[in-house]
């Protein structure tokens, strides 16, 4: 089992920045991959970012150059940022923390956070 809580969304400006956090604790050493997706009412929950186990990153088109993951290991927990900047009212949404683990006999299990709301204002 992997607990994820995501902590640093809020309101901020067009054109600012913002930094999410995601805390992955549990069963952290099982842990491969780890992403954020975001999702507006209405929508599909999308892709953002992901890093993988050996640090790997890929990004969305539409954040790229903008927006900067990063992963590292404190004690008991894995943490995974999110650096978002140039922000526009377009990426207004709940943005969900993601870990692939594996568990058991089952490979890359997915875990969500419970999300962070952002808005960016004009």
């Amino acid at each position: 089992q992997v607990d994820l809580v995501e902590s640093g969304g809020g309101l901020v400006q067009a054109g600012g920045s913002l930094q999410l956090s995601c805390a992955a604790s549990g069963a952290i050493g099982s842990i491969n991959d780890m992403a954020w997706h975001r999702q507006i009412p209405g929508h599909e929950r999308e892709f953002v970012a992901k890093i993988t186990k050996e640090g790997s990153v890929d990004y969305a088109d539409s954040v790229k150059g903008r927006f900067t993951i990063s992963r590292y290991r404190v004690p008991n927990t894995i943490m995974m940022d999110l650096q978002m900047t140039k922000l526009t009212p377009e990426d207004t949404a709940v943005y969900y923390c993601l870990s692939e683990a594996d568990v058991g006999y089952y490979r890359d299990v997915k875990y969500w956070g419970r999300g962070a709301q952002v808005t960016v204002s004009s």
